[in-house]
């Protein structure tokens, strides 16, 4: 017989964050509301019993201080003018009872005939003393708040100079009548406190299933393990993410951002504006876009960054999601790579022109015209090998020797001729890397080359100057083209900026803006007075760069 496996137990999930606020926040209100009624209770039974006691004490006062209690005390029968009386005034007063006695305590009034002339019951001593006085007291009629005062004669015939003691007047209240009373204020109080309570309820409901919304009905573990998940996968990602709010503020920004826009250190972001971050304007009225952006490469101070913006909206705008990648590298790999291919399609154009050379000799020599053959093969050789050696006598850097005679087979391709210039003269470079140089160079010669084609002339310049120290490395190219567009000026080495058709165009010489910047170089361009135009960029050069090449 097959016994069943005892199932696990089933560990129930922990109430969730909004659950657990709204029972803290039921029995909080619960808790308030209770604590505020009971207070309103007991201040309302004091303040009633004070209530009674002013009500005892000026009723007795007025008895007390009336001509006709006075007369009446002074006949033979006092309680036949003073029991009317004092049962209109306890009538028309409220109190339970209005005792009007003599010095003994024996009463002549009393809500109670049967009682009249017995003794009173309670304290009288401090009213024949002269002074009035209330106590709690349960007497005929049950417990009471009352109060005893004295009656005087008219005149000053008393010890104290006031008048004779003739008579007491005791007026109060029945306990059980103070109680009614706050009975009733307690039932209001009650009702009020209900209200509050429920409104309190529902209020706090409708909070909490906000909230409930806003969490995912996730509790608190939960939350704190998602958070710290946040954390980590925001900063261990290469990539950059940065985070703006509506009002164009970094809500968030991760290491990979910081290091991609020049803030790397800890200077706080979170809350600056973004036109506060000191970054390119391209690239600030990009972030602060309301439309989608898709791979826009835009240039901070020393990285190509490629960019992706997603507005976040919901109604109105609630921020922008930004993606930041490094080009940097991948650019400056491809500008190499760029020189390589250059160089390959140079040795490629000349096995092509020395196989069409050598089939033109040979067909010379079959036909017999062995000197013209010669001659022919001399005069191409020193052609084909003039350029090549003046690229390798005049630049003894190997990187940009490489790229010139690229340069040169892709320009002959294309109907142009590439040259350098009689005064170029350059040795190896250690002062600043072969990658800048390439792109530098590769992007003004690309632009001068597009500028004259199908046909024209392209003039390099390479060379060193002395002065301002430790000198400079001036990069400079010409061409016989139509020159510079009009009214382009400072714009030509903006990103994006560009006079061809189509996407992909206007970042060339954004690069070598970008380049010059971040060695403390400068870079310019002007109209040549014959026509054409000239790029010229110089590059300051480090001392060991200048003690390279004494030493070559």
């Amino acid at each position: 017989m097959r016994v069943p496996r005892p199932r696990p137990p089933v560990r129930s999930r922990p109430r969730s964050l909004a659950g657990q606020l709204f029972a803290m926040q039921v029995v909080l209100v619960a808790v308030v509301v209770t604590g505020c009624a009971l207070f309103t209770y007991v201040s309302a039974k004091s303040q009633a019993r004070d209530e009674a006691t002013h009500r005892a004490r000026a009723t007795t006062q007025a008895v007390a201080d009336s001509p006709s209690v006075r007369e009446a005390i002074r006949t033979g029968d006092p309680s036949k003018r003073l029991q009317p009386y004092a049962e209109r005034v306890r009538r028309d007063t409220g109190v339970t009872f209005v005792t009007i006695m003599d010095t003994d305590g024996r009463r002549w009034t009393h809500p109670d005939p049967d009682r009249i002339g017995k003794r009173f019951v309670g304290h009288i001593g401090p009213a024949l003393k002269g002074r009035t006085f209330d106590e709690t007291y349960t007497g005929t009629l049950g417990p009471s708040v009352r109060v005893v005062t004295p009656v005087r004669e008219a005149g000053d015939g008393g010890p104290d100079g006031r008048g004779r003691i003739v008579g007491l007047v005791s007026a109060g209240i029945a306990v059980h009548t103070i109680g009614k009373q706050v009975s009733e204020q307690l039932t209001a109080v009650l009702a009020v406190a209900g209200g509050a309570l429920a409104l309190g309820a529902v209020g706090t409901y409708v909070i909490n299933a906000r909230l409930r919304r806003h969490t995912h009905g996730m509790n608190a573990a939960e939350l704190s393990r998602l958070y710290d998940y946040h954390q980590a996968t925001l900063h261990a990602v290469r990539e950059g993410l940065l985070l703006l709010d509506g009002q164009g503020r970094v809500a968030l920004v991760n290491d990979g951002a910081r290091l991609l826009l020049g803030r790397d250190g800890q200077e706080p972001l979170v809350g600056r504006p973004v036109t506060a971050l000191g970054l390119p304007p391209e690239l600030t009225e990009a972030l602060l876009a309301a439309e989608p952006r898709v791979d826009e490469a835009h240039l901070t101070g020393e990285r190509i960054v490629v960019v992706n913006i997603a507005p976040v909206d919901g109604g109105e705008r609630r921020g922008t999601v930004v993606t930041l990648r490094d080009h940097t590298e991948l650019r400056a790999l491809a500008g190499e790579l760029d020189s390589v291919r250059s160089f390959a399609e140079a040795l490629r154009s000349q096995a092509h022109e020395a196989a069409n050379r050598l089939h033109t000799v040979v067909s010379l020599i079959e036909l017999g015209r062995v000197a013209e053959a010669v001659r022919f093969a001399t005069e191409e050789l020193e052609l084909a090998q003039a350029l090549t050696d003046r690229v390798v006598s005049a630049v003894r850097e190997p990187v940009l020797a490489a790229l010139l005679l690229g340069k040169a087979a892709q320009a002959r391709e294309r109907g142009v001729e590439l040259t350098l210039s009689p005064d170029s003269a350059i040795e190896e470079i250690s002062g600043l890397p072969p990658r800048d140089l390439v792109t530098v160079l590769g992007n003004l010669i690309d632009n001068a080359v597009e500028a004259v084609s199908p046909a024209g002339q392209v003039t390099v310049t390479i060379r060193r100057t002395r002065t301002p120290s430790p000198g400079e490395l001036v990069l400079r190219v010409t061409d016989d083209g139509p020159g510079l567009p009009p009214h382009a000026g400072a714009h030509l080495f903006e990103r994006n900026w560009t006079t061809k058709p189509g996407r992909g165009h206007g970042i060339g010489l954004a690069l070598v803006r970008q380049t010059a910047d971040r060695h403390g170089g400068e870079v310019g361009a002007r109209d040549l007075p014959g026509g054409g135009a000239e790029f010229e960029v110089r590059l300051p050069l480090r001392p060991e760069a200048l003690t390279q090449e004494a030493h070559g």
